[in-house]
């Protein structure tokens, strides 16, 4: 999971080819496609890593030691003020994500000066925003990308608190109900559902065959993975076929923890149900009336790790600038929908004077840039 994590992050995708393990190994071959900002050797030193060492994998087996439970990273607050322009919030969030620093909560408002205080709760990948010289190269980047706009940066830390979900905020039924969604190509048009999950027994002494047919987008196979894992599946071998048009063919042939199959026939319908769930609508989008006001909402579900599916807050920006629409202000929080943890995004849309955009086209615009299809 946190290789596939990873590949997301740097590569934003990464098409898989064959998976495989003993037991204490594991096999796994990426096609990946990167650009000429792709830090190549940064993406593998994460993934050298995520990967456990030969003598740590030992004494796991052999020693009967568990892995050690991993520390909460301390959370930082960025006080960020500058003069306000369109694309803004993009930039920015661009450059926490160059840096590595993964955006856990947002506050930014705007006041009637046009002048904006930004503040991002953020966690450090790298484990060293407690240095000063680390705080100084994100200040420094930041002021080169913002230019004379930006009026003050300080980095503090600050208690984890504020990463706890809450159950008292008003969530519209948009996100907080199971909705039918169009099924885009990747030239936009719409096609139907096409979507199949298949579980069988036959095929395997040992394992169960899960055979998932559906349209590729991005973090496919981090929405298959983090859904097994909850489920606390593993997966022996796996492979995957790219069609024409992206459809992707999936075979994965997995065990429950304990090394049996899944003979229970209501176990196979929990499974197959949430998988078709997860794949056909891995997160939701809607936008709605907040009296005068427009709100966009995102919502993702988190992992039961905690962790939130990566690169969302920098695929909603990039998609309201590529609309030229402005963000009046933006709050991410965690909340409790259906009895699991969603991480949610509201933001305050600012169309402008004499500019009318379509609910339903900054709906879609979103929603594609989220999938990878722009």
């Amino acid at each position: 999971m946190k290789v596939r994590r990873n590949l997301f992050c740097f590569l934003h995708g990464g098409q898989p080819r064959d998976v495989s393990t003993d037991g204490k190994w594991c096999y796994i071959l990426f096609w990946v496609t990167g650009n000429p900002k792709t830090r190549w050797s940064l993406l593998k030193m994460r993934l050298v890593e995520a990967c456990p060492s030969c003598s740590s994998a030992s004494r796991i087996l052999f020693d009967n030691y568990g892995p050690q439970p991993s520390k909460d990273p301390d959370v930082f607050l960025l006080k960020l003020a500058c003069c306000d322009r369109r694309g803004l919030l993009y930039d920015v969030t661009r450059v926490l994500c160059e840096f590595e620093l993964i955006i856990k909560r947002v506050k930014v408002s705007t006041t009637p000066d046009e002048k904006v205080m930004d503040l991002f709760f953020i966690t450090d990948t790298r484990e060293l925003l407690h240095t000063k010289k680390r705080q100084d190269d994100v200040s420094n980047y930041l002021k080169a990308v913002i230019g004379e706009a930006m009026i003050s940066c300080d980095i503090e830390m600050v208690g984890p608190e504020i990463t706890e979900c809450s159950q008292d905020s008003f969530l519209p039924p948009a996100i907080t109900e199971d909705k039918e969604i169009p099924n885009y190509q990747l030239d936009g048009s719409l096609t139907s559902k096409s979507i199949s999950v298949k579980i069988d027994n036959m095929l395997s002494p040992a394992h169960t065959l899960v055979q998932i047919s559906c349209q590729d987008h991005k973090g496919l196979l981090y929405d298959i993975m983090r859904t097994l894992k909850d489920y606390n599946i593993q997966i022996s071998y796996g492979r995957f076929f790219t069609k024409q048009r992206r459809n992707c063919e999936i075979d994965l042939f997995i065990m429950q923890v304990d090394g049996k199959k899944i003979v229970a026939p209501s176990k196979q319908q929990a499974l197959s149900s949430r998988l078709e769930m997860e794949l056909l609508q891995p997160l939701r989008v809607a936008v709605v009336s907040r009296g005068p006001e427009t709100e966009l909402l995102v919502a993702n579900p988190v992992q039961l790790c905690g962790k939130g599916r990566p690169l969302v807050f920098h695929d909603i920006t990039l998609a309201l600038k590529t609309l030229n629409i402005g963000i009046f202000s933006v709050d991410i929080g965690r909340h409790v929908i259906g009895g699991r943890e969603w991480e949610v995004y509201r933001v305050l849309l600012n169309e402008g004077e004499g500019s009318s955009i379509a609910w339903k086209k900054i709906e879609d615009e979103v929603w594609k840039m989220l999938m990878g299809w722009d």
